[in-house]
């Protein structure tokens, strides 16, 4: 199984980085630039007309190995990799349909709120129901670190994960906000779950998690600072999806906690400083929200931010993964 999983990562980082190279400079032609927010950092107007929809290199890279390297586990029936695949491609759509707006309107304002709300609901339906019926996804909770389950009736199941969903693939948006930033966070999540899955012998899902792992790091060769391509709402929107969607078929939603505290503690920042705002009729927390452009604005640099957050990230997901790999008493 490990030797599939690094063909996994390297099929998936060369094709994204193949990709990559074509994609580049025909977004530049298509003009499909992105509108840098005003009210943002001041010195992010230097990035305005840089190349978005970058995602769709991950995306292809990611896409290519799980139809390529998972014909056997295809044929012995396992299909969770494909709902994972399928279920953050459709996020995937959510983002790019925002992208294309955005592009089309040449303002960084792309589907309304509600309209990516709703689609969001309704893709996090499926996906728990779709896991649920192939028998891949119980009821329980399972809590890492204290290693005990919570059962919870269907319905309360289903609208837990659905806003557990939802939260976190917005939170993984948010992240991506300065260069690198949501693709080397998201890399240790990405490899945690290939290591999880290999230990506990899923090998398909072990496959998706080594292929986004490989992905992303051949995004980062044009997405680390100084940034040629910005992952945009199609590649962010579809990295958060493959983020959850990979815990819930796992069986293990709660894991998302521990992998998931960066994007967190970006939503939470977020969230403090406009209830502050509200509250205090314009007052605030942060100099600016969420907290990574806070850290800016403190005099950190976007290197700086970028090693600091991923390393964060890295020191979970290795306590992660030996919080839970016995679980099932597979190592």
């Amino acid at each position: 199984m490990i030797i599939d999983l690094m063909w996994a990562f390297v099929g998936s980082f060369l094709v994204t980085v193949i990709v990559g190279i074509a994609l580049i400079p025909a977004l530049r032609r298509m003009k499909a630039g992105q509108t840098i927010r005003s009210d943002g950092p001041t010195w992010h107007l230097t990035k305005q007309g840089t190349p978005t929809m970058g995602g769709l290199m991950f995306i292809a890279g990611i896409t290519a190995m799980c139809v390529l390297g998972g014909i056997d586990d295809i044929a012995a029936g396992d299909w969770r990799h494909i709902i994972i695949l399928v279920f953050s491609l459709l996020f995937g759509l959510i983002g790019f349909l925002d992208d294309y707006e955005k592009v089309k309107k040449k303002r960084n304002l792309g589907l309304t709120a509600w309209q990516k709300l709703a689609l969001q609901i309704a893709a996090a339906a499926v996906l728990v129901l779709l896991l649920r019926l192939e028998g891949h996804l119980s009821s329980n909770l399972y809590v890492p670190f204290f290693d005990v389950t919570v059962h919870l009736p269907y319905p309360v199941y289903l609208a837990l994960a659905i806003f557990i969903i939802v939260g976190c693939v917005n939170a993984v948006n948010i992240t991506d906000g300065i260069d690198g930033l949501a693709a080397g966070v998201s890399t240790p999540v990405a490899l945690c779950y290939a290591a999880i899955a290999a230990a506990w012998g899923y090998g398909s899902v072990g496959l998706f998690g080594a292929a986004m792992a490989g992905g992303l790091v051949g995004f980062l060769i044009f997405n680390f600072y100084p940034a040629k391509i910005f992952m945009g709402d199609t590649g962010s929107l579809f990295l958060g999806g493959a983020i959850c969607a990979t815990a819930f078929a796992l069986d293990m939603p709660l894991v998302l906690v521990p992998l998931g505290f960066i994007y967190i503690v970006e939503t939470m920042s977020d969230i403090i400083q406009v209830i502050y705002f509200k509250l205090t009729h314009g007052k605030r927390i942060f100099k600016m929200a969420p907290i990574h452009h806070h850290l800016e604005m403190s005099g950190w640099g976007e290197r700086r931010i970028f090693t600091v957050f991923t390393a964060v990230s890295t020191a979970l997901a290795i306590l992660t993964f030996f919080a839970v790999r016995t679980r099932f008493g597979a190592m």
